[in-house]
């Protein structure tokens, strides 16, 4: 899994870097098919927002999330992205059953 890190009219600092890291280290334990993260932080005025491009083998997911804190924006960007994942994952194991049962049936 490649992770791409932009910060949009600001250079992001090291702390910030490694704090997203260890956020989608939780992202990467769940799913084994992510192949590539993109994380573009940027800011308007007072808002501050993050958001995740994530690239699976079947579908692209596209997270945004704001608040007044980076890190907050951060957070609830990826417990969404988990949620959206997981979601994924169980169409896809649902649709692999369907499969199986109809095989039998036959």
């Amino acid at each position: 899994m490649t992770i791409s890190i932009t910060a949009r009219g600001y250079k992001a600092p090291d702390r910030l870097k490694s704090y997203i890291y260890q956020k989608l280290k939780r992202v990467e334990r769940i799913s084994d098919r992510l192949l590539k993260i993109e994380v573009i932080l940027s800011y308007e005025k007072l808002d501050q927002w993050a958001e995740f491009k994530t690239h699976l083998n079947q579908k692209d997911i596209i997270v945004k999330e704001k608040s007044e804190d980076i890190f907050k924006s951060i957070d609830l960007a990826i417990d969404n992205l988990e949620r959206q994942i997981n979601k994924v994952k169980d169409k896809t194991k649902e649709h692999s059953k369907r499969k199986i049962v109809e095989r039998l049936e036959t």
